[in-house]
């Protein structure tokens, strides 16, 4: 058989993600967290929402959509886990979801229908920076 004839050889070819995607790490002493993007997960967890909370996770992804963000529910969670854990980082016991998590441990919200009042959830505002990006 002639040279170059009769087989072919498959070429691995790195997706779109592969390609622009950054190969340096963070610094361990960065104050931001960063979630994956779309790409495959090796580690999975279940979590059980309501209905309620998976319709309000349903309309931030389209709200985030009409922003010009389209995304899924899987990194809308983990955009707000690293938000949340960057958050926990840098304020430690004042941070928002250990004062959440406070004010459900001291009774101040046993009615799950009461919510949270406003002097116990603080504004988001120090998050839009991090939303913008």
């Amino acid at each position: 058989m002639a040279p170059g004839r009769g087989r072919t050889r498959r070429v691995s070819v790195p997706g779109v993600a592969e390609l622009f995607r950054s190969n340096v790490p963070l610094p361990a002493t960065t104050d931001e967290r960063q979630a994956t993007g779309r790409e495959r997960h090796d580690q999975k967890i279940t979590v059980y929402l309501s209905a309620s909370e998976l319709l309000d996770l349903e309309a931030a992804r389209l709200k985030l959509r009409r922003f010009g963000f389209v995304l899924d529910r899987g990194r809308l969670v983990r955009e707000a886990i690293a938000i949340l854990l960057a958050d926990l980082d840098a304020r430690g016991k004042d941070s928002l979801v250990a004062r959440r998590i406070r004010s459900v441990q001291d009774g101040q919200d046993k009615d799950e229908d009461k919510g949270f009042s406003e002097s116990t959830v603080p504004s988001l505002t120090w998050a839009q920076p991090l939303a913008a990006r």
